[in-house]
């Protein structure tokens, strides 16, 4: 079992800068920030392999840094940039043992540990 608690999220003014912390009770070799707004289905933000490399969505490409302290067991997003569009709920999630492609490939879905979410608000 992998318990994944995320930090981070607030309210900010369009512009601004948020940094989501999400803490992993045991490694994970694939971790992954997602966001769902309302009405709205879940997607995907980043991900990072456990080569360390990073996946994004198009939609935050440039303006989103994934990154992970290994040692700590926690992932960090660095938001900058936000934008109103931008405002859901925060979601963290994990896998122990997926290769690189496979991080990079698999669905939300196929994940199987996830947080309990936190909350960013862009205003405009």
């Amino acid at each position: 079992q992998v318990q994944l608690v995320e930090s981070g999220g607030g309210s900010v003014q369009a512009g601004g800068s948020l940094r989501l912390s999400c803490a992993a009770s045991t490694y994970t070799a694939c971790m992954g920030w997602f966001r769902q707004a309302p009405g709205k289905e879940r997607e995907g933000v980043a991900r990072i392999a456990r080569d360390g490399s990073t996946s994004y969505a198009d939609s935050v490409q440039g303006r989103f840094t994934i990154s992970k302290d290994n040692a700590k067991n926690t992932l960090y997003l660095q938001m900058n940039s936000l934008k109103p569009e931008d405002t859901a709920m925060y979601y963290c999630a994990a896998d122990r043992t997926w290769s690189s492609n496979s991080c990079r490939a698999r669905s939300t879905r196929d994940f199987g540990y996830w947080g309990q979410g936190t909350q960013v608000t862009v205003s405009s």
